[in-house]
């Protein structure tokens, strides 16, 4: 993990649940990480609690739904740390639409969230680790069990549809750049059930394993300490005993 320490990370999603786990344990490696998100002083809450780190936390407030934002956080990050070496496409919105009587607009914002600032993140990434020379950057898209099949509850196909954009979109991109040599890692990480805010909207037993965010981090931790050369493309992780899929 030394490789990591002094370098720029971007987390989306990074007020609550895993994006703050995962920001908290980047800066404690010694990572300059933009935390970014809506509820901006959320997070700067977990800067000012992490201050004394090895690493430091940038607090910045972004509506995923608009590009110009999107745009901001990387100017502000090549502006002050230079090249971004790590993108964390955490942020996610999920909220249940039965189909035969969806509310378009609600889908649209799902889908503008969950996947076209998932592509402009990451298109805004890769341009700032080439502009850099950045040969060992990282781009993990947080993706779902459900982005590789069809979940049974009523009201979660939008949701699922989004993330299985997000599957075969992360694949597309790994692939783009093998073709070029590019020595970029592209990883897809699929949690099962995690005990978050965007869960608590799913109907599913109380007594269902549920992952917490420390051990998805913990996942994300294990992924990008792997050695230059060694690409996690896909990572499914769930709590023992979750068949609730």
């Amino acid at each position: 993990m030394d490789r990591w320490n002094g370098r720029t990370a971007i987390v989306t999603g990074a007020s609550s649940g895993m994006g703050s786990r995962m920001a908290s344990d980047l800066v404690k490696v010694g990572m300059k990480v933009v935390g970014v998100a809506r509820r901006v002083e959320v997070v700067q809450k977990l800067a000012d609690s992490l201050k004394g780190s090895k690493g430091q936390l940038k607090p910045m407030k972004c509506d995923l739904t608009d590009p110009k934002q999107i745009e901001a956080v990387f100017q502000w990050a090549e502006k002050n740390w230079g090249g971004v070496h790590l993108l964390i496409n955490n942020a996610g919105v999920l909220t249940m639409q039965p189909l035969e009587d969806c509310d378009p607009m609600a889908v649209k914002t799902m889908f503008d969230t969950n996947v076209v600032a998932l592509c402009h993140f990451a298109k805004l990434a890769i341009q700032s680790m080439k502009k850099h020379g950045i040969e060992e950057g990282h781009i993990i898209n947080i993706n779902s069990y459900v982005g590789h099949r069809i979940f049974g509850v009523p009201g979660m196909a939008p949701y699922c549809a989004s993330k299985n954009a997000v599957t075969v979109l992360t694949e597309s991109l790994r692939r783009e750049l093998g073709a070029e040599n590019s020595k970029i890692k592209v990883t897809s990480l699929s949690p099962g059930l995690v005990g978050t805010e965007l869960s608590d909207t799913i109907h599913v037993p109380e007594s269902a394993p549920r992952l917490d965010a420390q051990e998805v981090s913990d996942t994300v931790m294990y992924v990008i300490s792997t050695p230059p050369g060694i690409n996690v493309v896909e990572l499914t992780v769930m709590k023992t005993g979750d068949v609730i899929y």
